[in-house]
């Protein structure tokens, strides 16, 4: 499943505190750096499931988008802690 959102962060904010939280905050399914980029982190986690995690520029911040089989509640949980990007009035 595909998960998204806009935020206020940056790539390498987001990705460091993807990283911090799928390695100490989702503890009985743990994932972990496999590789990354400037702008991606690609995680493995139970049984060699993935967490392939991208981050654009968008208007005014930055769309991350998260693709996995397996952790879903945890990339939704996560999703949910970045600062989201106010809705242009």
């Amino acid at each position: 499943m595909i998960h998204e959102t806009t935020t206020t962060l940056h790539a390498a904010d987001i990705i460091a505190r993807a990283k911090t939280f799928f390695s100490e905050r989702v503890p009985n399914t743990a994932a972990y750096p496999e590789s990354e980029g400037p702008a991606f982190l690609s995680l493995r986690g139970q049984g060699g499931e993935e967490i392939a995690l991208a981050v654009m520029p968008a208007a005014g911040g930055f769309r991350v988008r998260a693709s996995t089989l397996f952790f879903d509640q945890g990339v939704e949980r996560f999703l949910s802690t970045l600062p989201p990007l106010e809705a242009a009035s």
